[in-house]
């Protein structure tokens, strides 16, 4: 009885599996000249994809075996369904990525090779399944490699000549001019551009030549479950959404050359032109193993950034944890983020790091469009081991970091968590355990709270919280339950208004520390 169960339910997924394949809209691809043998197909794939937008729209299926093409291009209500065992690999021909289309290249609107996989101003795309994407793009790496590691000046190949005739006019900013200058830009693998309704889901993505799964200027975006895989390799970061919104980022796996998860919205004056910020954006129960950064915000975010949530991440591996970078005649606004419940583990550089000087060293200068701004951001419930550095927090002078709280944070570091030139910083419930100097360092920050703040391993003459220069401060209800040389250390002549109320130091040596330069009257116990 049993078996005769086992064999109906069989015949019947069997049976609808079939009727599902042959139903209005499904179109296999093999049936339309598309080789599942591994032979170029572009012209093929293209064509099914333009007859079945032309019909309204549909499911290009594609079946278990091995495809190759060159550059697709998306239309509205298209769906690209890989099946289990089907791989979707890109030619290593640069000539398959012509002609050159309007894109987004780190920050820069121009026209450029096309990404792998383009929509232009479409509506309600997918890709999906259980199936495989090869970018296989070392033949990009080798040939970006060849051009700027290159001894002497090369005369400008086919591409970089099409690219200097079809972007005559863009600006970019003298910093950038050297990246500008190699003329030959490689494609991110997917990049819808001003599209509405897309959904990317399921599959699996190796070898990207650029940036992977990268939407611009586009809204209400789904990316769950995907795993994205790329060897060390040039700026292959794995999720990218640049001046998008209503992007919802869940349950992906990704380990890259460069950035996990980043969000962007323009370079300088190109991303203030375009004036398109990215906004109401969720990522949550992802895992991110290599990469120089788990989720960061940054560093292009001059058509600002806001409304973010990162919950339920895990990174293992990665050279820093939560990464917000930008810099002096960035520009932009990034603000309104909330950073929770995250585990992190042997992380090579910092757990957390906010910074307003990444990539270039800069002066002071006035306030004006080019005055990057980070304010109310806020990040809890995170637990770190085996990490370098616990956290660092670098302001501008003319703009310093606004409103920040850290909260139930537990981390095991080499080095403390510093916070420079801050105001409005608040720390509750955090303990910093490290093995080379304080577990904290403030500095130049004005409307400071430290509220329960310790180190299960103090080191010996080494205090656990320094002060250099702080104003209004209140350090209350702190109790280091382990026994410890020094806890405040505090210093600097502009230092005002710090208020010591209700700390349980019993277990510390010298509990206060001032020094040279302090002022009686700026402490208050």
């Amino acid at each position: 009885m049993l078996t005769r169960i086992l064999f109906i339910s069989m015949f019947c997924f069997s049976t609808s599996l079939s009727i599902a394949m042959d139903q209005e809209g499904w179109i296999d691809v093999t049936k339309h000249g598309v080789s599942k043998q591994g032979e170029l197909s572009t012209n093929q794939i293209q064509q099914a994809i333009d007859n079945a937008h032309a019909a309204g729209g549909g499911t290009l299926f594609f079946p278990a075996g091995e495809y190759l093409t060159g550059a697709i291009q998306l239309k509205s209500n298209i769906t690209i369904h890989l099946d289990a065992g089907a791989l979707l690999k890109f030619s290593t021909d640069l000539e398959e990525y012509l002609p050159f289309v309007k894109m987004r290249w780190e920050g820069t609107v121009m026209q450029n090779f096309s990404p792998l996989i383009y929509a232009y101003q479409a509506e309600n795309i997918t890709i999906t399944g259980r199936g495989k994407i090869d970018g296989q793009g070392k033949a990009w790496w080798d040939e970006m490699y060849r051009i700027r590691h290159a001894k002497e000046d090369l005369p400008l190949n086919k591409y970089q000549k099409m690219w200097d005739e079809l972007n005559p006019d863009l600006e970019t900013a003298p910093y950038y001019q050297g990246t500008m200058g190699m003329k030959f830009f490689r494609p991110p693998l997917i990049q819808p551009f001003e599209c509405k309704n897309i959904r990317i889901e399921g599959i699996t993505i190796v070898n990207s030549p650029f940036w992977t799964v990268n939407p611009a200027f586009s809204e209400d975006i789904k990316i769950s479950g995907l795993t994205i895989i790329n060897p060390p390799s040039p700026n292959t970061d794995g999720i990218n959404p640049t001046s998008c919104k209503n992007v919802h980022i869940s349950d992906c796996h990704i380990s890259v050359g460069d950035d996990c998860i980043t969000i962007k919205s323009g370079r300088d004056m190109d991303g203030r032109k375009h004036a398109t910020p990215t906004e109401n954006v969720k990522i949550t129960n992802c895992t991110m193993l290599s990469g120089h950064g788990g989720v960061v915000i940054g560093s292009e975010v001059s058509g600002d950034i806001r409304k973010i949530t990162i919950s339920n991440c895990v990174f293992d591996g990665t050279d820093r944890g939560i990464r917000l970078k930008s810099a002096r005649g960035r520009g932009g606004v990034v603000e309104e983020i909330r950073i929770s419940n995250v585990v992190m583990n042997n992380i090579k550089g910092e757990a957390i790091v906010l910074n307003l000087f990444y990539d270039k060293g800069t002066t002071e200068e006035p306030v004006t469009e080019r005055t990057p701004i980070f304010r109310n951001i806020h990040i809890a419930n995170v637990t770190g081991t085996n990490v370098n550095v616990a956290g660092n927090v670098l302001g501008i002078s003319e703009m310093p970091i606004d409103n920040i709280s850290f909260s139930n944070i537990n981390m095991e570091a080499k080095s403390g968590f510093s916070v420079h030139t801050a105001k409005n910083v608040e720390f509750h419930d955090v303990q910093i355990s490290t093995t080379d100097g304080p577990s904290f360092i403030f500095e130049e920050v004005e409307n400071l709270i430290l509220d329960n703040v310790k180190t299960s391993t103090p080191l010996n003459n080494t205090e656990v919280v320094k002060l250099n220069n702080v104003s209004n401060a209140l350090l209350h209800n702190n109790f280091q339950m382990m026994p410890s040389d020094m806890f405040f250390r505090i210093s600097g002549v502009m230092t005002s208004k710090i208020y010591l109320k209700n700390n349980t130091l019993d277990n510390v040596a010298t509990p206060l520390t001032t020094e040279m330069g302090v002022r009686k009257e700026a402490i208050q116990e």
